[in-house]
């Protein structure tokens, strides 16, 4: 997702996303943690940097 797409988005939907993308990010750390490796390890990237634009709009409010 893009910033424009997480703009467009409701508080609430912001909110429920980004604890979704906590929750995945924090299985795949498990399983790195675990020593597996995870399906895909951009994936851990690419969730933190949502994250982190989500957290971003949130405080720009």
């Amino acid at each position: 997702m893009n910033f424009k797409e997480l703009e467009a988005l409701t508080e609430k939907q912001r909110e429920e996303k980004r604890k979704e993308l906590e929750l995945e990010l924090m299985k795949e750390r498990t399983q790195v943690a675990s020593g597996s490796i995870p399906k895909n390890p951009g994936m851990m990237r690419q969730n933190k940097r949502i994250i982190a634009r989500i957290k971003t709009i949130e405080n720009q409010r």
